[in-house]
Parts: C-alpha cells; structure tokens; sequence
C-alpha cells in the first residue's frame, strides 16, 4: 500500500485565505458589536441614530455568517450565526402579529400625522380622516398655516373637538375628535416641542386620555440628551388610572430604549402587536430618494387594556412622515 502525502499548500493559497478570513472577521465583528449594545441599551453619542437602523442589520447579518459557514470557517461561522440570530429575534417578531390584547369592546380608530412645518396636504389628511372612519386624530409640526389648512378641507365636520397649541415651524401640536373633549391642554417639553392632549370618551365607552407626542429629534450630538430626557418625560401608563393612548412623531424606534422603557411601563406598539412593526414610517419624500433608510419612528401606543385590531401607514404629499391608523378596540363604560 502507496501512502500519498498531502499535497503541500502553496504562499499564495495561504494568503489568499487568510485574506478571505480576515476580511470576513471584519464583516462580522460590527455585527456583533451591534448586537451587544442593542441588546444592553448603550444608546449613546452616535450610536443613538444607528440603532435606528437595526432591521437591516439584522437582515445583513446572515451574509457573513452563510458566507463563513460555506466556506468551513466554523468559529468565525458560530460567531456570526449567534450574531444574526439575536438581532433576528430582536427584530423578526415586529412582522409577527401578537399580544394584541382584549378582544371585546368597542371600536375606536386613531391615526396621527406629522404635518412637516404645517405643509402636509390637508385634503388628503381629510380624505384618510373620513376613509378609514377616524374618530381621533394627532397632529405634528402643527402651524397656524396647517390648521386654517385642516379647516378649510373640512376636517371640523367630522372632527368638531379639538384641543389646539399651533405654532410657526416645528413645535406646535393638536389633537381633533369627533367626540366632545374634557381635561383639554397642552404643555412644552424639554426639547421645545408642545405636546396637546384631552381626555376623549366614546358613547358607550370610559374615558381616554390621548396625547399627541413629538420629543426632539436626535438629529445632532448636543441633541441626545434632551431627547432622552423628553421620552423619559412622557406620560408612563397607569394601570390603576384612566387608559392613555399616546400617540404621534417619537423620534425613535424600537430598538432605543427609552421607548421600549416607556413602552414597559404598561402599553403596547399597537404597529407591533399587529405585525405591522417594520412599516417605516420616515423619511418619505414622494418621487425623491432619501439619502436615509426608512425607519419607523411615528407610533400608537395604547394602554395594555385597550386591543389592537390592525394598523396600517398611509403617504401624505408635502410631508416627509407617513401617517398611522390604528384600529383599536376601546373599554367599555
């Protein structure tokens, strides 16, 4: 018997694969940075806009880890597998409907728009408005020029109550229904943004509070703790007290936890718990192509005792935000 010994790997083979090796390490660890600090909530400095980015992460992450496994780099291969799979878990069940809550009630349909300094159209606010049978509507980046807008498009005819903090630019804010409005206000916060609320109660149903919300933007360094500070600063849910729907332009995703610790506090993402959760929402600029990926930073979130039905996202022309209409299912009185 002929014992045949192996045939000898050449230097340029050796580096070749090397190279590969290397260059698939390089891949990964990102990855797997960005696994960790999303799965610590290290939301910090520049990191706070990247996490916003997490579902296509978690989509890229399977290219190293087939790529590594295919080609028989097992460590590296079981590195990034773990990688991609974490931020799978992280990001799959928002497509996944789920923990909708009750069931029985009566229903109550809510959208909220970010108007793009007063600029949205507001026809086809109206026409969203009067299509999908909304009873309460949240308004952002609400300017005088917008309501008198709204108005002449005819939303008073079916939204009559209303509860009103217009400004010029960014910070105004409101809240319209087609039921009569109690505790009506608004307030500023840290971020210079007004925040309009009311309590709202639906014939047949208990009172509601509602709130328009819009913290800053983490549009800048200097930015991130103000907005910290207004999403720490958003009224938590209260079990014991008068459900809340909170909804509107939070300036975050899911995958930053200030709002997943605001979310704890006992509501529900009703675009997640409908498995509507990977809907971006911003930036939509019509024909024009955004230089940022759409992410989801408008939600709805409602109290645990109020059920979530569907959720869907509709375009508004002049507005870089979509607007959202949940469809929800309200305690009875």
């Amino acid at each position: 018997m002929t014992i045949m010994s192996a045939l000898p790997v050449s230097p340029a083979r050796r580096i070749r694969k090397a190279a590969v090796t290397l260059l698939l390490w390089l891949v990964v660890v990102p990855g797997l940075l960005w696994t960790i600090v999303r799965l610590g909530g290290w939301d910090r400095g520049p990191l706070v806009q990247l996490l916003s980015f997490t579902p296509y992460v978690a989509v890229w992450a399977w290219l190293p880890a087939i790529a590594a496994l295919v080609t028989k780099r097992w460590t590296l291969g079981v590195v990034a597998l773990a990688a991609a799979v974490v931020l799978g878990a992280l990001v799959l069940p928002r497509a996944l409907p789920g923990g909708r809550g009750p069931a029985s009630g009566l229903p109550l349909h809510v959208m909220t728009s970010n108007m793009l300094f007063g600029t949205a159209d507001a026809a086809e606010i109206v026409r969203l408005v009067r299509a999908n049978d909304v009873a309460v509507l949240a308004v952002q980046e609400f300017t005088p020029d917008g309501r008198t807008a709204l108005a002449a498009a005819g939303l008073g005819d079916l939204l009559p109550y209303s509860s009103l903090a217009d400004e010029p630019g960014a910070p105004g804010s409101g809240v319209y229904s087609r039921y009569p409005l109690t505790a009506t206000g608004n307030r500023r916060n840290i971020g210079g943004f007004q925040q309009a609320y009311a309590t709202v109660q639906p014939p047949g149903a208990g009172p509601l509070a509602v709130e328009s919300a819009h913290p800053l933007a983490p549009a800048a360094l200097a930015m991130n703790r103000s907005w910290r500070r207004d999403l720490a600063a958003e009224p938590a849910a209260d079990p014991a007290g008068t459900p809340r729907i909170l909804l509107g332009d939070f300036n975050a995703t899911l995958d930053h936890q200030p709002l997943r610790k605001l979310i704890a506090t006992g509501y529900r993402d009703a675009a997640d718990a409908a498995g509507q959760g990977l809907l971006p929402t911003w930036p939509f600029f019509g024909p024009r192509i955004s230089r940022v990926p759409p992410v989801t930073i408008d939600h709805v979130l409602v109290d645990k005792r109020i059920g979530v039905r569907a959720v869907s996202v509709h375009r508004i022309p002049h507005t870089d935000h979509r607007a959202v209409i949940a469809e929800l299912t309200v305690p009875a009185g």
